[in-house]
């Protein structure tokens, strides 16, 4: 049994203390994670000239900081990493060129999907596209078999980094504004100029194989996160006359129980129940915020690293049961 929630007004107060930005922890994740990164690259630079199949071991630690990087890169579209609305901006551009995403462009996909996380009626931007129960057994074989292909975990995380950050992220969505549209462009625009450089420097199969490896493996990483973040047994969707925000929060959000260093590694991202109820609170202050306050803690959103591992498969939520479940239950 769920035990009751609190309401929005009375967590409110609380959640502020949390959510102003200092440029000095800013500053100080940059220096430990841009610094690492380069040398990373650096190294894979040399170790490319020698064997390119020795890069891959340095690309998987790189990986790790180019995840945390994102991280900024997405507080940067909340406001939220520094104080300065325009310095967020500035600085979000030029991370968003570490994952090959155009800032303006996911930022606005990011804002709808936290607009309408777990409400039914409102899926499909900015989220991992998730059928109902009845939607999928009311398909013809056909789109049955599609559906199964886009929910296969292999399809997912293994050609999932390669579609969204290599593919899908070099053109504009149409409905998306002028803004948008051009933070894809001038996004290219950067990627042919690094390419450009490296040919002229270190080399541009040098300079691709790097990228490659290293965006790759953050991307399945990534999309593991995201997945996680909102894909669990008893995580909360409701249809839109029943949508309530602080339910998406709190219930709609996981708690990721990782290992310190994974928590670093991932910018905190795995207190998302918090990041859902207040999107301005940094990155930094994310982990205090959730542990002081009793309130933002349910067994109910929690994910372990070993139970995470079970929500592999969950493809369909069930409405009368209210839960997500895996296409082998309806068989």
């Amino acid at each position: 049994m769920v035990r009751e929630l609190p309401t929005l007004s009375s967590l409110k107060p609380y959640l502020r203390q949390y959510e102003h930005a200092r440029t000095d922890k800013a500053l100080w994740q940059l220096v430990n994670t841009l610094i690492p990164y380069f040398l990373l690259w650096s190294v894979m630079i040399r170790l490319y000239a020698i064997n390119i199949w020795l890069v891959v071991p340095v690309s998987l630690l790189a990986a790790a900081f180019l995840i945390r990087i994102f991280i900024f890169f997405h507080d940067c579209g909340h406001n939220s990493f520094l104080p300065s609305h325009k310095a967020n901006r500035i600085l979000g551009f030029f991370l968003g060129l570490f994952t090959l995403t155009p800032g303006e462009h996911w930022w606005q996909s990011h804002a709808i999907h936290h607009a309408t996380a777990g409400n039914l009626d409102k899926r499909g931007i900015g989220d991992v596209y998730t059928m109902t129960r009845e939607e999928y057994e009311a398909l013809p074989k056909k789109g049955k078999l599609q559906y199964r292909f886009f929910r296969s975990p292999y399809v997912m995380f293994l050609l999932g980094p390669i579609f969204v950050f290599m593919l899908r992220q070099r053109l504009p969505i149409p409905w998306m504004n002028r803004k948008a549209g051009l933070s894809v462009f001038y996004c290219n625009l950067m990627l042919i100029a690094m390419m450009t450089l490296s040919y002229f420097t270190f080399g541009l199969g040098a300079f691709l194989w790097i990228q490659f490896l290293t965006l790759y493996f953050a991307g399945i990483a990534g999309i593991w996160l995201f997945y996680i973040q909102h894909q669990y047994p008893s995580v909360y969707w409701a249809r839109n006359e029943e949508w309530d925000f602080v339910r998406t929060g709190l219930l709609g959000a996981s708690t990721y129980a990782l290992p310190k260093g994974l928590h670093w590694i991932s910018g905190n991202i795995g207190f998302h129940s918090v990041h859902h109820l207040r999107p301005r609170i940094p990155n930094y202050q994310l982990e205090a915020c959730y542990r002081n306050n009793p309130l933002l803690q349910y067994a109910e959103n929690t994910v372990t690293l070993r139970s995470s591992f079970n929500c592999l498969g969950l493809a369909l939520y069930d409405e009368k049961q209210k839960r997500l479940i895996k296409f082998s239950e309806i068989q």
